[in-house]
């Protein structure tokens, strides 16, 4: 198939460009005595074929130049391709990589912001907490005192009430039994109180 593609690309360029002219073989004028060792030992190539032959090496070379001369600008155009989208994506890896960073950057700087309030809440909450539970122990104290003292208030009073109605009762007994005992001495005596018979009298 190599060889198929060089004559493809010879007849090619032998319709598309007339080809070279060789140029006219110069005589020389060379000594009898030479000129007929050289006919005696070299025998002349054909006139037709020898300018067939430099015509075909002529376009061959020139084809393989012009298909060297567009693979080499074919080749550095794809390998400057190549490069350039080397070049690319190593950039935008590094972009990529540089982006990840940063996020996890902020995450973490966020993470710790976050954990640092959740603390601070937390610690607050304790004390306040703290503080209320006092708070109410002092006033859970302060009730117990206070009911302590209210119920001696009522004892008291209690008391005092049954001091006076005991002082009542006492008083009504003494005055039921002078009654008593001036009633037997009226009626020992037969005479009537006085002030009862002022009062009917009146």
């Amino acid at each position: 198939m190599a060889e198929e593609e060089p004559k493809k690309v010879e007849s090619e360029t032998t319709s598309e460009t007339p080809p070279p002219v060789p140029p006219p073989n110069p005589v020389e004028e060379t000594p009898k005595d030479v000129a007929a060792e050289e006919k005696s030992v070299i025998p002349p190539p054909p006139a037709e074929d020898k300018p067939d032959d430099s015509k075909a090496l002529v376009v061959v070379e020139k084809v393989t130049e012009v298909v060297a001369e567009v693979k080499s600008s074919e080749g550095s155009v794809n390998r400057d391709a190549v490069l350039a989208r080397v070049a690319t994506e190593k950039r935008m890896s590094l972009i990529k990589a540089w982006e990840e960073s940063e996020k996890s950057k902020a995450e973490n700087k966020a993470h710790k912001k976050l954990s640092a309030i959740v603390a601070w809440e937390n610690s607050r909450k304790a004390s306040v907490e703290a503080e209320l539970k006092k708070i109410e122990e002092q006033l859970e104290k302060k009730k117990a005192e206070y009911v302590e003292k209210q119920k001696n208030k009522i004892a008291q009073i209690h008391k005092s009430a049954e001091e006076k109605r005991a002082e009542i009762e006492a008083k009504r007994g003494e005055d039921l039994l002078k009654a008593e005992e001036t009633a037997a001495k009226y009626r020992a005596t037969g005479s009537a109180p006085k002030k009862l018979l002022g009062c009917f009298s009146a």
